[in-house]
């Protein structure tokens, strides 16, 4: 299994240096050296947990256990970490690993399932137990995607064997609008995945629009060149207020890229992208009503100059957004 995931994760560019194991983690102690190094710090300690609230089940009884004192950093109640046979509880690997991961991390990010959320504030209360609150430590709550064929819910069922993985869809649609798809959302939203729609060549699909437009800059160059039309040195206060604003909105690259890390939420540069792709479309375009709007003009070769350069800007930033989503930069579209 974990052969077919490195794998699944491969086809979409993704490689971990390290997978944690649970049984090793146990195998080598790790709970017990957590559980020890809890109770020096007087962290857990031998309790009763209160009954369940309501209707006391019959075949309950009060047993003592360890007990972490999570209420002491903003949990609703002290959490076990053993059960009443003296295996680990959940939490309580959970603990050892994050107790693990912490003597060597600068900072700690979880990515969960939506349906841990109920973890949460139990796991950030031990994190902030065991490094004495001087960690930083982040809980990213993943919601799950809905796949669609042709805008129509596609039905999956574990228990029928009518399941889609991973590596079908990247097999189906490719890696680039697999990523970028992904990524124009915030973690915690709900998406829905159309087949049919991030293959579709038009500005509705995110992935070809951004990409498009990189490829058309790419083919400027290539036209240029093929011409062999010799450029003088490029003229900035030709650039008009259109084109003013184009170098405004490139100038945002850093912000964005900065404001995106800090929040962890790439879907930031996402829709930047779409936002610089859907403005040099729109430059591009003027050139079909207005000859002199055109970004080559055999008659200017300054103000062609001028404009490749910003063309090229362009085309860097977008190159530069797309790699750190992990999406490539196409110089030519089928």
């Amino acid at each position: 299994m974990m052969d077919m995931i490195r794998a699944d994760l491969a086809k979409l560019g993704i490689h971990h240096n390290l997978f944690s194991s649970e049984a090793e983690l146990q195998a080598a102690g790790k709970p017990d050296d957590a559980e020890k190094w809890l109770r020096s710090h007087d962290l857990v300690y031998d309790g009763v947990l209160e009954a369940p609230k309501g209707e006391t089940p019959e075949d309950w009884e009060p047993v003592e256990l360890p007990l972490f004192r999570s209420t002491r950093f903003g949990d609703d109640q002290d959490r076990p970490i053993k059960k009443s046979d003296g295996s680990w509880t959940y939490f309580g690997a959970d603990l050892a690993y994050h107790f693990q991961k912490s003597q060597d991390a600068d900072e700690l990010i979880d990515i969960w399932g939506a349906d841990h959320a109920g973890t949460v504030k139990r796991i950030k209360a031990a994190v902030a137990a065991m490094t004495g609150g001087k960690k930083k430590f982040d809980v990213k709550l993943v919601q799950m995607v809905r796949l669609l064929k042709n805008g129509e819910p596609f039905k999956m069922s574990k228990r029928a064997g009518n399941f889609v993985t991973l590596a079908d869809i990247v097999d189906e649609v490719g890696k680039d609008a697999v990523r970028f798809t992904m990524l124009t959302r915030k973690a915690d939203a709900q998406m829905d995945f159309d087949f049919a729609k991030v293959v579709e060549a038009s500005r509705d699909n995110p992935v070809f629009y951004v990409q498009y437009a990189h490829a058309r800059i790419a083919s400027l160059k290539r036209k240029v060149k093929d011409a062999g039309i010799a450029l003088p040195v490029p003229a900035p206060e030709r650039l008009d207020a259109h084109e003013l604003a184009l170098v405004k909105l490139l100038a945002q690259f850093p912000r964005i890229v900065e404001a995106a890390a800090a929040a962890r939420e790439p879907h930031r540069i996402a829709f930047y992208l779409g936002d610089v792709a859907a403005a040099f479309h729109a430059w591009w375009n003027l050139g079909n009503d207005r000859p002199d709007a055109r970004i080559i003009l055999a008659n200017d070769p300054e103000l062609t100059a001028t404009r490749l350069y910003l063309a090229d800007g362009i085309g860097q930033v977008i190159r530069n957004g797309l790699h750190l989503m992990g999406v490539d930069a196409l110089e030519e579209m089928m």
